[in-house]
C-alpha cells in the first residue's frame, strides 16, 4: 500500500462524516458508528471505510491509482457488506485521489445483474469546499482540489496558514498534518509551492498584501454563499440581507449574476 494510500484512509477515517455530508451530498443525521471488520469469504479484504448511519451503512474506498476491474471489486465488497447487514440501505463510494485521469468503470449491467456505485474525483472538488472547513484533515485533502485557477502558490500558502491555526500552534501535531499535504502534493505536482509556503509561512506570510487580498476575497464570498442560502431558503428580501451581513447590495447582485451565468455555462 502506498503513502498516499494510508495518508488519504487515516484522513478520510478522521472526517468520514464531513466527507459523507460536502463532498458525496449525503444526509447524515445522529451518530455514525464506524464498522472495523474485516470481510472474509474467498479471501481476506479490508474495505478502506464503512461505516452505519440509522438504517444507512456507508462504504468509502480511496484509489491512488486505476483498477482495471474495480467496479468487481466494489461489486464483491457490497456483497460482503449486504450479508453482514440485510436490512440496512448501503451506498458505496469510490474517492479517486490519482494524477491521472479517472477511467474506471462505476457500474455493471449484464445477465441479470444492475449494479452501481458512485465515483468522486477529487479534481473535480472545489478547494473551498474542504480549505475553510473547522477540521484541518479536510484542509490537508484540500490540496487535492480544484482551485478554480486561482494561483497555486495563494491556495497552498492559504492550506498552510489553515493548518497552522487549526493546530493551535501545537508545531507536532502541525507537523503530522504537514507530513500528510507534502505526501498528496506529489499528486498535484504542488512539491514546489509546499516547501516555498513552509518557508513563507515561517516569516509571517498572513501580513502580506496577496495574502491578505486573497482572504478578503474568500470571506466575502463565504457571505454571499450565506446571504444566497438565507434569500433562497427562508424567502426573505435581499435589503434585509444586506443590512444584517453588512454588506454591499450591488456587490452581492453582481455575485448571483455572475454565479446564475457559470452555472448555465456548465449545465
Amino acid at each position: 500500500m502506498g503513502d498516499k494510500d494510508i495518508v488519504s484512509k487515516e484522513i478520510i477515517k478522521e472526517i468520514g462524516r464531513d466527507i459523507s455530508m460536502h463532498i458525496l451530498g449525503i444526509d447524515i443525521k445522529g451518530e455514525v458508528t464506524l464498522v472495523d471488520k474485516e470481510w472474509t469469504r474467498v479471501e481476506k479484504r479490508d474495505s478502506d471505510i464503512v461505516f452505519k448511519n440509522g438504517n444507512r451503512i456507508i462504504h468509502i474506498e480511496i484509489q491512488n491509482s486505476h483498477h482495471n476491474n474495480m467496479e468487481l471489486r466494489m461489486l464483491r465488497y457490497y456483497s460482503d457488506i449486504l450479508f453482514e447487514y440485510k436490512n440496512c440501505t448501503i451506498t458505496q463510494y469510490l474517492i479517486y485521489i490519482g494524477k491521472e485521469k479517472c477511467y474506471m468503470k462505476k457500474e455493471i449491467k449484464r445477465d441479470e445483474i444492475s449494479y452501481k456505485y458512485g465515483i468522486i474525483d477529487m479534481k473535480n472538488v472545489a478547494c473551498e469546499d474542504l480549505l475553510y472547513h473547522d477540521n484541518p484533515s479536510a484542509v490537508a485533502l484540500s490540496i487535492l482540489c480544484d482551485f478554480k485557477g486561482k494561483d497555486k502558490q495563494i491556495v497552498v500558502n492559504t492550506i498552510l496558514k489553515r493548518l497552522k491555526e487549526l493546530t493551535k500552534n501545537d508545531d507536532r501535531e502541525y507537523r503530522n498534518y504537514l507530513k500528510k499535504v507534502n505526501i498528496l502534493s506529489t499528486n498535484r505536482d504542488l512539491e514546489n509551492e509546499v516547501e516555498k509556503g513552509v518557508k513563507m509561512l515561517a516569516v509571517d506570510i498572513e501580513n502580506t498584501p496577496l495574502y491578505k487580498w486573497e482572504m478578503e476575497k474568500a470571506v466575502k464570498k463565504v457571505t454571499f454563499e450565506n446571504a444566497i442560502v438565507m434569500i433562497e431558503k427562508f424567502n426573505l428580501s435581499i435589503d434585509a440581507i444586506v443590512k444584517e451581513f453588512n454588506i454591499r447590495k450591488e456587490e452581492l447582485l453582481e455575485y448571483i449574476k455572475q454565479k446564475k451565468s457559470t452555472q448555465t455555462k456548465e449545465s
